[in-house]
């Protein structure tokens, strides 16, 4: 079940005026409306105007810097974010992840890989959506429970407690493997297979990063972790019982 392509409206954020073109031209016949901004603030404030199923942004820009773009997005949307960069460095993939990003793509990019990889994003966003729009709580549709935590894999949503979590879709589909597996080791390269096929930018440093970011939105603690416990030289696991 997805959203048609026509449903989704995406919001480009760069200063390569060409690349802008290219990109609008190819996506448009798809059935996307693409929105462009050329600076950071311009972006910035389409983003928190109005409502995009992705935001496809630049790391380089004028005005504001594509991080701090993100980061300012992140303080009060979720939507899916692509990072396009020129560098392609390990470190600034690690840089766009740990502040929020949902993919990351150089600008090398086939215009085939960056359709799948949008596809997959505002897939999950749509998902998203239908979960966050319904009336379904906790308490009708718990799905699987885990101490005060608490998924719905059909709305794709977490609870602790009575409070929602604002996951990204990567970060969700790893706390759903983790739960899914609660007390049995998931080593890095189980948890990339898991999310793969999601189209994701995936490689063995991310998957810390997000499990970095799911600890902090759980309230966890790495030294003394109530729910996810670093396996050294193995994994990850989501514990049911924390040990006292």
């Amino acid at each position: 079940m997805s959203e048609p392509a026509g449903a989704a409206r995406i919001l480009l954020i760069d200063d390569d005026i060409k690349l802008c073109r290219l990109i609008k031209d190819y996506l448009t016949p798809l059935g996307y409306e693409v929105t462009l901004a050329h600076t950071g603030p311009t972006g910035l404030a389409l983003v928190e105007k109005e409502p995009f199923a992705a935001v496809l942004l630049d790391v380089m820009l004028p005005g504001l810097n594509g991080y701090e773009v993100l980061r300012q997005i992140r303080q009060h949307s979720t939507v899916p974010v692509l990072m396009l960069t020129a560098m392609g460095d390990e470190a600034d993939r690690i840089a766009g992840l740990e502040m929020g990003a949902d993919d990351y793509l150089p600008k090398t990019f086939s215009t085939r890989e960056l359709l799948a990889r949008l596809r997959a994003v505002t897939r999950r966003s749509a998902f998203n959506q239908m979960g966050a729009g319904g009336t379904a709580g906790p308490g009708k549709d718990e799905g699987i429970r885990i101490q005060e935590l608490r998924l719905d894999p059909g709305a794709r949503r977490a609870w602790i407690g009575e409070q929602s979590l604002t996951l990204t879709p990567v970060e969700y589909d790893l706390l759903l493997a983790l739960a899914r597996g609660a007390d049995r080791v998931i080593s890095r390269e189980q948890l990339l297979n898991e999310i793969a096929d999601r189209n994701y930018e995936v490689f063995d440093r991310s998957i810390d990063v997000h499990i970095s970011s799911l600890r902090r939105k759980l309230g966890d603690d790495a030294r003394h972790p109530r729910y996810i416990r670093t396996v050294r030289s193995a994994g990850y696991m989501l514990v049911r019982h924390p040990e006292e």
